[in-house]
């Protein structure tokens, strides 16, 4: 299971940005997973002060996300770190469901809270579910 931020405007919007992060991070497709669920509502962070680029354009002070609960359909060995030109991220491994709190910078963590709190339900049904 993974859980992937994204999104834009309507629930279509996110669906469509979330596929196309999940290929960007790590290389899979809407055919390796299934989506179990999302956010209710949008889920806002702002940046601190210090971290916002006031010479770039547009300026970017936050991000409103939607999360999607997703069930890999896939073979594990079809994650691929390097699918783009420029990869985000150098590595991956399986974590327990509340470990991604404890790691996230703090201006994000009562985003994190939020949609792994709203979630949680339905990865406890999907455990539940595979046993």
């Amino acid at each position: 299971m993974a859980i992937s931020p994204g999104g834009h405007q309507c629930k279509r919007d996110a669906t469509t940005s979330t596929f196309r992060e999940l290929y960007e991070e790590i290389g899979l497709t809407a055919d390796d997973v299934d989506i179990v669920a999302c956010t209710r509502g949008w889920l806002r962070y702002r940046l601190p002060r210090r971290m916002i680029r006031t010479h770039s354009r547009p300026v970017c002070i936050g991000q409103k996300q939607k999360w999607f609960l997703l069930k890999i359909r896939c073979q594990e060995s079809q994650i691929c770190m390097t699918a783009t030109p420029t990869p985000e991220f150098d590595g991956w491994r399986w974590v327990s469901y509340w470990y991604p709190l404890g790691q996230v910078v703090p201006f994000k963590r009562e985003v994190y809270r939020r949609a792994l709190r709203e979630l949680s339900p339905r990865v406890q049904r999907l455990a539940q579910d595979e046993d």
